[in-house]
């Protein structure tokens, strides 16, 4: 392993020479676009070298190395002064006092080291050796605080491969500072670890060459997650260093001292952690504190902003349950999680006036049915588009009188009023619940709630415009349908009118009375039928398919028209169409019923129906006043338009939905003056499909 250092050793001499000497000679004007202070770097290459040649002389970890080491902190320590802070952009007194402190340090040991080996030479080094240790930790420890507050400072406008040279000083003194506390807790050297010191430096070596090269020009910035856990195990560290500290005072003292300090310490953090596991109010405090003291900004954005409009577009779970299907509970859990609330309520408007609660995430305890608020206060909210803090108005100091309810004032878990605004119109309020450490809103949280709240109200704007859609559709529905209802009344009242006219001369035929009673009954079950169709659940244009044989509908048809005309029918034996029955009537109905009406009082309708080219298809022909080609093919079909006076123009177009339904279609030959033929296609019941339909009602007949 000694080999293998000296090896290391050696090849970090050269490279970091080399890297000083290179960085010397690149032109300054260069250098001065790439960073700030590209001399001081070559310092600290040339300082690293230094180090590396001390290592190589003597031994890494070595008395002689430490003093040679408080050199190269110090070039590192003040490159990072020149290099991420400015006139521009000044660093803060705490941070430059430790600054100070720790190249104060530095300077102070090397004098100390230098003086001692130059009075004492190699037996100055057993009471050197805990001094200048304990002096690097002291270093490596201020250093990691400076790096981190640097990258901070600098990540808006330095590059990437600078900041990259930060992290390898964090590396390389992180690194130094877990074998100097190994070895304080141990009471023995991790030689091997010692040893490998060089390699280390090695790793960070590329750093300076690319920092000098005209690359990477992205900006580099940490996330709030890596940064809490870098402080995490900066906390690590300094709790590590003073329970060395305390161990080492303890052993120096003698006697039992060691063993209790070692049994103190377990027990100081055997209770901060469970304290910390245990307790969400410790838990919310520690976040509080470092949000407060070691970020800019209180929130981080991106993440906030990717959960919040995640939560509100999958839900808490994501799983599809309740809680993901109802927009109002995630609302209100998107905008608790924002500030950390563990409860929120979400009210909206009521039909009696005024914000009723409409939904509740993770509210403890009941609330009255009653708790509402007036159109007053939501006017007011309104129109100032106030985020109420009710503690300010529970103290009186809220500045203008929103007439916020009793209930809410007495509820102190209510902590924040947030109105939910969409295009100046309150749509909803938020009520977020206190968090588990309160504090007064700043200008962030009000920002945040603000724009959070425009957010919440367009998913909910959206899903009430939704909501009014579908509702907008089932009317349309239901006027679609009655649209076809009223234009089967209007043939059926034609029908009854023509009835009630024959009767005034035949009432003493008495054929034409049973004519009448059928005809009556007739038209009474088309009525039922017609109230049926009104009905919501009547969705379907058609109904499943089915065998359906066609003579028999056709003689029912020719039956119900006879006291207007009669009917010509001509019908293939055992013909059955694979269709809907009450469909296929309703069709060859309306197109008989025209025909009538087209055709002069004593002209002939005929109805042909024959099996053609594996279908079934049925000729409704009459000889009356035709229709143009142009009247076919541009407004037949279309609904709403009709040659007579007090047609609805529907009958056409219902026929044809109902045909395409069934996987039919219906085809129009007529010219002006010579009649017209609608012939309707529909799929043809063979064989097959005849039987089963017989096995099915055998299957259903049994028990």
């Amino acid at each position: 392993m000694d080999g293998l250092s000296q090896l290391l050793s050696g090849m970090a001499l050269v490279g970091f020479a080399g890297a000083a000497l290179w960085l010397l000679l690149r032109p300054r004007a260069r250098m001065a676009a790439l960073m700030p202070a590209p001399r001081l770097l070559a310092l600290g290459a040339a300082t690293t070298a230094l180090w590396a040649a001390a290592m190589m002389r003597f031994t890494p970890g070595a008395p002689q190395v430490l003093v040679v080491q408080t050199l190269r902190d110090a070039a590192m320590l003040v490159w990072l002064g020149a290099t991420f802070w400015s006139a521009r952009a000044p660093m803060a007194r705490s941070l430059r006092l430790i600054l100070r402190m720790l190249v104060t340090v530095c300077v102070l040991t090397l004098l100390l080291g230098v003086a001692a080996y130059w009075r004492g030479g190699a037996a100055a080094g057993p009471w050197m050796g805990s001094t200048l240790t304990f002096a690097a930790m002291v270093v490596a420890t201020g250093g990691l605080v400076i790096v981190d507050a640097g990258v901070r400072q600098g990540s808006a406008g330095l590059r990437m491969p600078v900041m990259a040279v930060a992290g390898g000083f964090a590396m390389l003194w992180a690194y130094q500072l877990n074998v100097q506390l190994i070895g304080a807790l141990t009471g023995t050297r991790a030689s091997t670890l010692i040893a490998l010191l060089p390699a280390v430096a090695l790793l960070a070596l590329p750093t300076y060459v690319v920092a000098a090269m005209d690359i990477g020009r992205e900006r580099m910035r940490l996330s709030r997650p890596a940064a809490t856990r870098a402080l995490t195990l900066l906390g690590a560290a300094c709790y590590l260093i003073l329970i060395a500290l305390t161990v080492a005072a303890a052993r120096a003292m003698g006697g039992d001292y060691a063993e209790l300090a070692q049994a103190i310490s377990l027990l100081a953090l055997s209770g901060a952690a469970v304290l910390m596991l245990a307790s969400a109010r410790s838990r919310a405090w520690l976040s509080v504190m470092i949000s407060k003291h070691f970020f800019e900004h209180r929130y981080d954005y991106r993440a906030e902003w990717m959960r919040f409009t995640a939560t509100l577009a999958q839900g808490a779970k994501g799983d599809g349950g309740e809680d993901d299907r109802n927009l109002y509970r995630r609302v209100a859990k998107a905008l608790a999680e924002l500030t950390g609330s563990p409860g929120a309520l979400l009210m909206t408007p009521a039909a009696a006036g005024g914000f009723r609660i409409a939904e509740q995430w993770c509210w403890p305890g009941d609330v009255a049915d009653d708790a509402t608020l007036s159109l007053r206060s939501a006017f007011m909210l309104q129109e100032t588009q106030h985020i109420v803090e009710l503690d300010a108005e529970r103290r009186g100091q809220g500045g203008q009188d929103l007439a916020i309810p009793q209930w809410l004032l007495a509820d102190t878990r209510a902590w924040v009023v947030v109105p939910v605004l969409h295009f100046q119109r309150m749509i909803a309020i938020a009520v977020l619940h206190r968090p588990a450490v309160s504090r007064a809103l700043d200008w962030e949280d009000l920002d945040v709630l603000r724009i959070a709240g425009q957010q919440a109200a367009s998913y909910i704007a959206e899903s009430q415009s939704q909501r009014a859609l579908s509702e907008a559709r089932r009317f349309d529905e239901f006027n679609r349908r009655f649209a076809f209802i009223m234009h089967d009344i209007k043939n059926l009242a034609s029908q009854l009118g023509l009835l009630a006219r024959n009767a005034e001369r035949h009432a003493d035929n008495p054929a034409f009375r049973a004519d009448m009673t059928q005809t009556l009954k007739i038209s009474a079950g088309r009525l039922s039928d017609l109230l049926v169709r009104l009905s919501p659940r009547e969705h379907a244009p058609t109904a499943d398919p089915g065998w359906v044989p066609v003579e028999p509908i056709l003689k029912d048809i020719a039956a119900e028209v006879r006291p207007r005309r009669e009917l010509f029918i001509g019908c293939e034996a055992g013909l059955a169409a694979w269709a809907d029955a009450g469909s296929v009537r309703r069709i060859v109905g309306h197109l008989v019923a025209n025909a009538i009406e087209a055709s002069a009082a004593g002209m002939p309708v005929q109805i042909v129906a024959v099996a053609e080219q594996g279908r079934v298809r049925i000729d409704v022909i009459d000889q009356g006043c035709g229709m143009t080609r142009e009247f076919i093919r541009d407004e037949l079909f279309k609904p709403f338009v009709s040659t007579k006076d007090s047609g609805f123009g529907l009958g056409a177009f219902e026929a044809l939905q109902l045909a395409q339904a069934m996987g039919g279609a219906i085809e129009v030959a007529s010219e002006v003056g010579e009649g017209s033929n609608f012939t309707l296609w529909l799929p043809l019941a063979d064989a097959s499909s005849a039987a089963v339909v017989d096995a099915r009602a055998i299957n259903g007949g049994r028990t």
